[in-house]
């Protein structure tokens, strides 16, 4: 189990927090803990139907695989869509955070290059990535504990800066849920760890929400420090947020430990990233839902290795030519219409097969629903498209296999 928790951090804690705190503040103003907390319900749901679903069907896929048990093969599929376009857009997003952080001026070669490098070390197996995602995680825990402290224990802390005014929102509280909901996301990639790890239907629901718990932690006590010294107005307008948090603190000797923890913390989150979305495709082909050639798995080091490679080049070319704000927006909305039905399939589930409470599901699937339409617009709307594009594709595929 520590391995499949690792990994669950290593895909949450990861630029997200480095990225999402200041759009989200502009969003809601001084309701962003406000923000904060119902990305963590909404999440903690979303985690909860997950992990009923892991242990019942404890297979490679994930949503892909519940919501073709529990709701028929259209809904499974979508999800597997979903979660395929949505996770390579948040891949790219990763790999250009990398590259932003450590040569602005070749931001783009840089993500490629690290696109390549965490290919290579998913392509050698499960437990070599543990362990590098074990030592990534430690590092940015690291760095993000000695923001908090230097933080708190400066001159600017104001505790005023915690009362939430006039300008929050009902819509901007919502959207920046929205958009701290996806540095939440990353315990999908436990899920999808079924026929990876010892005993799944003990150890997936074990290691699901103590990642989660971990996780919301860290997130309440970094976005609580930083509030503190920078304010909401200050922290809306921070490019780089944890940074300025160190400069008003006092603490210059953090700058390029907060850079470089940036880059450490999105490489993280890709090297998962990049696990999970090659695992969903490995389901998706069994299912002929994809091409089956991309089912093969290494003989040597257990892995779909054509998928890895497949998904390794998607994200190096998306890398090299997408903007990182469009990556995120597009990812957000694909991950809620997953999570959405997740908590669908889990609404099916009897108390003999380990069913959550009925509220669990339906706060859930109503959450993500609201939370992918609060984004903005553009993200919507191309989100809404590129499902639908998919949704056609599954239906001329059925069209295809009646005739003769």
């Amino acid at each position: 189990m520590p391995d499949a928790v690792v990994i669950g951090l290593g895909s949450m804690i990861g630029a997200g927090i480095f990225a999402a705190l200041a759009p989200a503040a502009r969003a809601a103003g001084s309701g962003l803990l406000l923000g904060l907390a119902l990305a963590a319900v909404v999440a903690y749901c979303n985690a909860t139907s997950s992990a009923r679903l892991a242990a019942l069907y404890p297979a490679s896929g994930g949503t892909y695989v519940y919501g073709r048990q529990r709701l028929g093969d259209f809904w499974g599929y979508l999800a597997g869509w979903a979660f395929m376009v949505g996770k390579t857009a948040s891949c790219a997003a990763m790999a250009l955070t990398v590259g932003t952080y450590l040569w602005p001026g070749q931001a783009h070669a840089v993500a490629v290059a690290a696109v390549v490098a965490l290919t290579a070390v998913n392509y050698m197996g499960v437990q070599k990535s543990a362990l590098l995602t074990r030592v990534i995680v430690a590092v940015v825990l690291a760095i993000l504990t000695a923001i908090v402290i230097a933080s708190l224990a400066s001159d600017a802390v104001d505790t005023a800066h915690l009362d939430v005014g006039t300008d929050a929102t009902a819509g901007g509280v919502l959207q920046a849920a929205a958009l701290l909901f996806f540095a939440f996301a990353g315990y999908a990639r436990i899920a999808t760890l079924g026929e990876e790890v010892r005993d799944p239907a003990r150890t997936i629901p074990r290691a699901i929400p103590i990642a989660l718990g971990i996780t919301l932690a860290v997130y309440a006590l970094v976005a609580i420090s930083v509030l503190l010294v920078l304010g909401p107005h200050g922290l809306a307008i921070a490019g780089a947020p944890l940074t300025e948090a160190a400069r008003a603190a006092g603490a210059d000797w953090l700058l390029p430990v907060v850079h470089v923890g940036a880059a450490v913390a999105a490489l993280g989150s890709l090297l998962a990233l990049i696990l999970g979305v090659s695992r969903t495709i490995l389901a998706m082909a069994r299912d002929h839902h994809l091409p089956h050639a991309l089912a093969a798995v290494h003989p040597k080091f257990k892995v779909p290795h054509r998928a890895e490679l497949l998904v390794g080049a998607t994200v190096a070319i998306a890398a090299a030519t997408t903007d990182i704000r469009g990556a995120i927006g597009f990812s957000s909305f694909g991950v809620l219409a997953y999570y959405a039905i997740a908590n669908a399939s889990a609404w099916t589930l009897t108390p003999a097969e380990g069913s959550p409470a009925p509220i669990i599901p339906a706060v859930g699937l109503a959450g993500c629903l609201v939370l992918a339409f609060a984004l903005p617009l553009p993200s919507v709307i191309t989100g809404t498209a590129v499902l639908l594009v998919g949704a056609a594709a599954y239906g001329i595929r059925r069209v295809g296999a009646r005739r003769p």
